[in-house]
């Protein structure tokens, strides 16, 4: 899968604004969008094939991943098909992943991949996030309780050398964060 195409690979702690940064990405730079699959269900206002392919079990197992994960109950992974068709009409593409995840993906993509951290320094204010976005009060435990969840909060070794830090405890600096660092790398 070597060649021009590049993926901003956008991880870090549910509730630190990736899916915001993905989102921003799209509507100001016209970056190209993978969209995942997953078996949990919608949230209110999420669509099918437009923010996740909502999958059951079974329909889940048919797919081709280059990753998946279980998390919080339900499982998530991004296919090759979609990888390929997010950079159909643009050679640059985003895609929203644990931290896990944004190791296969450095490991498989080598210098095709940017990874971009999203870290928030107030970690209250990450379980507001997630009450904000509609959220139940029992998966916002099960994802603060979990070892995916306290994993995620820290850069993994394995990404070190090649992350770029975009804190997003506030939205206006993060957005700043991320016009700077698409002028760098484009």
């Amino acid at each position: 899968m070597e060649g021009k195409e590049k993926l901003i690979v956008i991880t870090g702690a549910t509730g630190s604004g990736k899916t915001t940064v993905r989102n921003y990405l799209v509507d100001q730079y016209h970056v190209g969008k993978v969209i995942t699959h997953t078996t949990r269900s919608p949230r209110k206002n999420e669509k099918n094939n437009v923010d996740y392919y909502f999958e059951s079990d079974s329909s889940f197992a048919k797919k081709h991943f280059l990753e998946h994960v279980e998390y919080a109950n339900a499982k998530y992974g991004s296919s090759y098909e979609g990888l390929k068709k997010a950079w159909h009409n643009n050679p640059i593409a985003s895609i929203v992943l644990d931290t896990q995840g944004a190791i296969t993906y450095l490991n498989k993509l080598g210098n095709q991949a940017i990874i971009f951290f999203i870290q928030v320094n107030d970690h209250n204010s990450l379980k507001k996030r997630m009450i904000e976005r509609g959220d139940s009060k029992e998966k916002i435990k099960q994802r603060l309780c979990s070892a995916e969840y306290e994993r995620d909060l820290k850069i993994p070794i394995e990404l070190r050398s090649s992350v770029h830090i975009i804190d997003n405890s506030n939205w206006q600096t993060a957005k700043h964060t991320v016009d700077k660092l698409m002028h760098e790398l484009f």
